[in-house]
């Protein structure tokens, strides 16, 4: 396995007016003899390592471009350098160059350069790298073991870095950290949990190391903290300042308040709670706690908090609703980073604060991903969609599904569903991961519409998805799913009148489905009962609805009023719509028209002045159907559609077909009859 291809062109060596001159004055010998050229290699890897340390890599470079003679020391100095400093690139370079001129890679370069590799995720060439390993046979020296190990788990390579573990594992008891590190880095906590168990011995990193990973995932936090009470009954060890970090960060996402003061009183007597980590976690467990006097307790005693210590609290205070004295802390800081004001903006939001929310919004000095998220939600509530739309803009070329969630949320509380769910297809185009928020706000923006074939599509793309068996994900499903399978179905019950089926389905949809009835569906049953005559039971059911019924279902129940012609329920019904809706158009219509069947003219005309004094213009019908995953809408005489000349075109000829059907079927009646007549 050879790595020269990576070194490409010419070498230039760097030229500088004015370069110190190190090989004049390196060593001073009292007989003055001249330094030999061991001595000047050796002063000028010192060098190299001096000016490394300090950050002047390009002098650093300028002398090791310039050694006239240059050892393995010299070579793994400067690539170690580059490392330190984050130059993958350089050092990555510099190792093909070493290799091209033929200078043996000793323990030292292969632990540099597959650390390199690993830092910067370059895989390829580290495997290039573990080829040359096992060429020179180093694979056994425990850093350089170490080092492909750790390259393979951090490019979450896991299945060969298990391979090399099984490998050298017998003679590398550094391998066994490095492996359950490596599986806890990609959530393999079973896999970490086995070989913590199998360990040799478990040391405090060991411990910390599978306390940290299950503390930070989900339902993970109740067996770090019973890994944390297993490791405290090892009297040889003591937990450090990471490993009660993780501890109290889990006490507080399980409000687990005892066990988290416990901890407390643990991190005094350790002597930790002027730790930084540990000074955040517990202000952050506080928090979490909702106790937020300890925590302010807990700020206030530290003599220099960090800026996360303070954001920490603002947080904590902004989520209790104390949105006046996370002001005031945010107002007395010396220093704000991106997330205070982010989190100042969202504290504002919640709050109600809408201006002062833009406000500070136009003050930060740099807008940050999460500002822009916060601002698009804030301008969509408040009637701003067109400026949550520009802010959309600039941030969605980040491809973060927090930013495509948030203008999709935007865009059903605008009541525009439809470009909603465009903007989903575009989020697909450009392969966004999907959430949970993702779907759901997509099943309700189908539920508004009415489109159930658009909602079967992004049901399918959901089974695709872990987000399948979530319950926030399933609620959105079964509420689409509900408003449209049995919407339709009371629906057809009614427009046939099969009152008994009907009501029957209302109550199976409650009890074997466990569905809630919405306004939808007792608007349907009140529907039912009343085009069947059976106005008591339908005002019996408004009247014992469990929740507040709407001028929709009051409207409902008057109109089989009147065609019942039972002036006594409808009067009561409207005099509920009118306190409900006292410009109700529709409840002054129906009345008229029931008084003048019964022909109380006064009270007719009566209905007919409240009409006038509302202005009255009927609104025009309208129907609707789903085509191509987009439901369309048309009007009476309607002009406004973008299709409409051929809408009307094909409506003349189906017209003129349906005339000649017509004409050609009175025609041949008349003459049967005739013939009938004649015989």
């Amino acid at each position: 396995m050879i790595i020269r291809p990576l070194f490409t062109g010419p070498w230039k060596h760097h030229r500088w007016k004015g370069s110190l001159r190190f090989f004049s004055n390196i060593c001073y010998y009292r007989n003055n003899a001249p330094p030999s050229k061991s001595d000047v290699v050796v002063s000028t890897n010192k060098a190299i390592t001096e000016l490394m340390k300090e950050g002047s890599i390009e002098p650093a470079r300028k002398l090791f471009d310039e050694m006239p003679e240059r050892t393995v020391v010299s070579w793994n100095t400067t690539i170690s350098g580059y490392s330190e400093w984050g130059k993958f690139t350089e050092a990555l370079k510099l190792v093909s160059l070493m290799h091209g001129s033929y200078m043996e890679l000793n323990e030292s370069t292969f632990s540099s350069v597959l650390s390199v590799c690993a830092r910067s995720q370059s895989l390829s060439r580290g495997k290039q790298v573990h080829g040359l390993v096992l060429k020179s046979g180093y694979q056994s020296f425990r850093f350089v073991g170490s080092a492909i190990l750790y390259l393979y788990s951090t490019c979450c390579e896991i299945e060969d870095a298990r391979m090399v573990f099984d490998v050298l594992h017998q003679e590398n008891e550094l391998l066994w950290s490095l492996m359950l590190a490596g599986y806890v880095q990609c959530n393999l906590l079973t896999d970490a949990f086995e070989i913590f168990r199998k360990m040799p011995t478990h040391d405090v990193v060991a411990w910390t190391t599978l306390i940290s990973g299950y503390s930070k995932v989900e339902g993970g936090c109740h067996k770090a903290l019973e890994l944390f009470r297993s490791m405290r009954e090892d009297d040889n060890v003591v937990p450090n300042e990471y490993t009660l970090d993780c501890a109290l960060r889990a006490s507080g996402r399980l409000g687990s308040f005892y066990e988290g003061r416990a901890l407390h009183g643990l991190v005094v007597k350790l002597g930790f709670e002027w730790d930084n980590s540990v000074s955040g976690a517990l202000v952050d467990f506080y928090c979490n706690c909702e106790v937020l006097d300890d925590a302010m307790l807990v700020y206030s005693a530290l003599v220099n908090p960090s800026l996360n210590d303070s954001n920490l609290l603002i947080g904590g205070l902004i989520k209790a609703g104390r949105i006046g004295v996370a002001r005031s802390l945010f107002n007395g800081l010396i220093k704000r980073d991106p997330a205070s004001y982010s989190l100042m903006i969202k504290g504002y939001a919640m709050s109600g604060l809408v201006e002062e929310s833009k406000q500070l919004f136009l003050e930060m000095p740099e807008r940050t991903l999460i500002s822009l998220n916060t601002m698009i939600t804030v301008y969509s509530r408040n009637g701003g969609i067109d400026k949550a739309v520009q802010l959309f803009e600039e941030a969605k070329v980040q491809e973060n599904s927090v930013t495509w969630n948030s203008m999709i949320s935007g865009y059903t509380q605008n009541d525009q569903h439809e470009s909603a769910l465009k903007l989903y297809t575009t989020m697909r185009r450009l392969a966004i991961s999907q959430t949970r928020s993702t779907f759901a706000l997509l099943f309700h923006a189908c539920s508004c519409l009415g489109s159930l074939q658009q909602g079967k599509l992004i049901h399918a793309d959901l089974i695709k998805t872990p987000f399948g068996s979530n319950n926030y994900v399933g609620t959105a499903l079964v509420d689409m799913y509900s408003k449209s399978t049995f919407v339709g179905v009371l629906l057809a019950c009614t427009r046939v009148g099969l009152v008994g089926e009907g009501t029957r389905l209302f109550h199976v949809m409650q009890e074997q489905y466990g569905i809630t009835p919405t306004l939808e569906h007792y608007t349907c049953l009140v529907d039912l009962l009343g085009r069947s005559g059976h106005l008591h039971e339908a005002e019996k059911l408004v009247n014992r609805m469990h929740i507040e019924p709407d001028s929709i279902i009051f409207v409902a129940l008057l109109n089989a009023c009147w065609f019942w012609m039972d002036v006594e329920i409808g009067e009561r019904v409207a005099e509920k719509l009118f306190s409900l809706d006292p410009k109700s158009t529709s409840g002054c219509v129906i009345m008229s028209n029931m008084y003048a069947g019964f022909g109380r003219w006064s009270q007719k005309m009566r209905a007919r002045k409240v009409l006038r004094n509302l202005q009255y213009k009927k609104d025009p019908g309208y129907s609707w159907i789903e085509l191509n995953n987009k439901v369309q809408f048309f009007y009476v005489d309607d002009r406004t559609h973008h299709f409409c000349n051929i809408i009307y075109s094909t409506l003349e000829n189906l017209t003129a077909n349906v005339n000649s059907e017509i004409n050609f079927d009175c025609t041949s009646s008349r003459l049967y009859w005739e013939r009938e007549l004649l015989s």
